[in-house]
């Protein structure tokens, strides 16, 4: 049987909004290095949110914060006045899709409860740890892994080139793999296709892409939605990886395709 989220995190929680970042027992240490362009994803403990449909996370950019709580998207401001202090502005924007688990829900609150709570940070053996207002850790994050060669992917929505991103169909997969060789493989649910790929940072063009010439009748619409795929695929500019998601967008910010890591809870 799954265990829920552990109950601990949220009455440590309860403790430290009583406190105030001003009146911060412990200092946070003067070295602790800038968060600016870091991302990270939150560790799990054993077991714990393991029917949650996604994990949370954070990237720190020129002065923001964006991620995901494990159902929705958010993005605010944040400061750091001196090394090892931190707080995040509420409120927090963001998306207000209902999570669809109750054991994500309660990750979801747990983790902005703790943003809301948080007053410093410190990073031990490559976590991060966010500090309450007696310096104490309430949640640590790992570093988030940005690569995407040797990844593999389930694709969620497309581009369908109609200024539209719309889901998968019922019955059909897409998937998309980055190889170590520089070479990118997939399905369209009837044919195989692979092409190049090239990655600086998040620049990531696709393409060109071949594919296998077999036609399919069943189920409906397939060949419309492989090539609309495909097509999606070849507009593809710039790639965000955050936790078990990515995104691909097109030069001029346009969604081309979502996905999240093959194996990851859809």
């Amino acid at each position: 049987m799954a265990q829920p989220f552990p109950r601990a995190a949220t009455l440590l929680l309860a403790a430290a909004l009583t406190g105030a970042c001003s009146t911060m027992d412990t200092e946070p240490p003067a070295a602790a290095p800038d968060l600016d362009g870091s991302a990270w994803t939150m560790a799990m403990p054993p077991g714990a949110g393991s029917n949650a449909k996604g994990v949370p996370t954070m990237r720190f950019e020129a002065g923001r914060v964006s991620g995901s709580d494990g159902c929705n998207r958010f993005s605010g401001p944040y400061t750091s006045a001196s090394p090892g202090k931190l707080q995040f502005a509420a409120p927090r924007v963001g998306t207000m899709m209902a999570c669809p688990t109750e054991d994500g829900a309660q990750m979801a609150r747990v983790f902005d409860e703790t943003l809301s709570a948080t007053c410093g940070y410190r990073i031990e053996a490559g976590k991060l740890l966010l500090l309450d207002t007696a310096g104490a850790a309430m949640l640590s994050f790992d570093a988030q892994a940005t690569g995407l060669a040797g990844t593999a992917w389930r694709v969620g929505g497309y581009n369908n080139g109609k200024q539209a991103v719309v889901s998968v169909a019922t019955g059909t997969t897409l998937t998309l793999a980055f190889g170590k060789d520089g070479r990118v493989s997939g399905s369209g649910d009837c044919n195989s296709f692979s092409g190049s790929y090239r990655a600086d940072g998040e620049t990531l063009t696709i393409g060109p892409l071949a594919a296998t010439r077999k036609a399919c009748a069943a189920p409906d619409g397939v060949m419309v939605q492989e090539a609309a795929f495909l097509r999606a695929l070849e507009t593809t500019a710039t790639a965000r990886r955050e936790g078990d998601r990515l995104e691909l967008r097109t030069a001029t910010g346009a969604l081309a395709a979502t996905m999240r890591l093959d194996g990851a809870k859809p």
